[in-house]
């Protein structure tokens, strides 16, 4: 990532935030590598001086509360900016402050004051159509969007809004589409960039995704959701160096983020956690064999006919039976079960070696028993639960495809996924409250 690493005098800060008449893109740009880079707590002194004077001085309390959105103090903005009511920058940066705390309805009033001020007035009337949609109305902000005609068009800003309409009527791929756009016109568009590899990532494209990601944060300001999103893709991918970086890198910023610490300490855990790759294998080889149907085999009639009867449909089942079981079966007698036996030992089996398995099932709830809106809520997919990144990749692994198969699983048996520690057990555990659900044995 490139940041800003020569050391930069206090006078040099002072020199942006006071002098420089007009404020230009190119200054604030630089403002954003001084925020973000090493030298950021002397800009942050920088700012500090400059906001000392600003209560005289309109002009410094618009660039302290600049000053300040881009230390990531977005409270501390809003309280300085907001009597700037006849300043078109001031107005903008109080819009994106206004949406990090997200009060986007105030942020989208904000931008169209922004424009009517003349500052990037078409820029800021696209701005204004995000928050509307942020707000809830996606056909409005649509509307909002095209009312810039071909003014709109010519920037990156208005593919990478209509990108996000598409993303919020569920059309992945007509979003990806408008993101590339933007990303063609703006190489470094870094809310695209960040947009596009989260699509990337929905459909499994770890690593265009990372790819995408790396770019976002190839320059300051640095986009805290695309630093989470990147460590944990690079600790899904085995990366844990990189993926320490970024959550360190988080931390750099906000010390107090608990969700960073949390993340580096799974890290951490992962030192301790050894992966007997043959041992994977053969548990796969093992499924792959408990999953197969019993008339793949050979056996007599009478004892196919059995199997059938006590819907007994695979060597998985067999596992899950008593033989005494088996016995008490209508015409199931000593020769069928004889011939069973040589058929599981056959294949390194026993009748009934995972009974224990079937004990833990009949303790759970018998889907009957629940009510239809208790039936409903188990049959949706745990997509609903809205899970981070890297819970939801572990889902996948565990072959977890709605939230009653969540709740049919041990935290035991969550901790065992690769990459699912302490911290996305908690996520799950937290989301399975909310619908007033547990984990088994939990």
């Amino acid at each position: 990532m490139t940041i800003l690493t020569t050391p930069v005098e206090m006078t040099d800060f002072l020199a942006i935030l006071r002098d420089r008449e007009p404020l230009t893109k190119d200054d604030i740009r630089t403002m954003m590598g001084m925020a973000a880079g090493p030298n950021a707590a002397r800009f942050r002194q920088a700012v500090d001086e400059v906001n000392r004077s600003a209560e005289s001085d309109a002009k410094l309390a618009t660039r302290a509360g600049v000053g300040a959105f881009l230390l990531g103090q977005p409270m501390r903005a809003i309280e300085v900016l907001e009597p700037q009511a006849k300043d078109g920058l001031a107005q903008f940066f109080l819009a994106q402050s206004l949406s990090t705390v997200g009060r986007h309805e105030e942020a989208a009033e904000a931008f169209q004051r922004a424009s009517d001020l003349g500052y990037e007035p078409v820029e800021s009337i696209l701005r204004r159509a995000g928050e509307i949609r942020l707000a809830g109305d996606v056909d409005e902000a649509e509307k909002v969007i095209k009312s810039t005609k071909g003014d709109g068009a010519r920037l990156p800003e208005y593919s990478y809004q209509m990108g996000e309409v598409m993303a919020a009527r569920g059309d992945a791929l007509g979003a990806i589409e408008y993101f590339d756009r933007a990303v063609d016109m703006d190489p470094q568009h870094q809310r695209a960039l960040f947009s596009l590899a989260v699509q990337n990532a929905n459909y499994g494209n770890d690593d265009e995704a990372v790819k995408l990601y790396e770019r976002a944060l190839a320059k300051p300001p640095y986009l805290m959701g695309a630093m989470f999103n990147l460590g944990l893709l690079y600790e899904d991918q085995e990366n844990y160096g990189a993926a320490r970086y970024c959550f360190e890198k988080i931390l750099s910023f906000d010390p107090r983020n608990e969700r960073a610490r949390l993340y580096l300490k799974d890290i951490d855990a992962t030192n301790d956690m050894y992966y007997d790759e043959e041992t994977i294998r053969q548990q796969a080889r093992l499924e792959q064999l408990l999953n197969r149907p019993v008339t793949d085999f050979e056996l007599s009639v009478r004892s196919r006919n059995c199997l059938a009867h006590m819907q007994i449909k695979t060597l998985g089942d067999l596992t899950r039976v008593s033989e005494q079981e088996l016995l008490s079966g209508k015409n199931f007698g000593e020769t069928s079960l004889i011939e069973i036996r040589e058929l599981m030992r056959s294949h390194s089996l026993e009748i009934g070696q995972n009974l224990n398995e079937k004990f833990e099932e009949e303790r759970g709830p018998s889907l009957a028993d629940l009510s239809p809106q208790e039936q409903a809520v188990l049959a949706q997919p745990v997509s609903d639960l809205n899970l981070s990144v890297r819970a939801r990749k572990c889902m996948n692994r565990l072959g977890i495809a709605t939230i009653g198969e969540l709740i049919g699983r041990t935290p035991d048996e969550l901790l065992s996924a690769k990459n699912f520690g302490v911290t996305s057990l908690n996520e799950v555990r937290a989301k399975l409250t909310e619908l007033d659900l547990k984990l088994r044995n939990d």
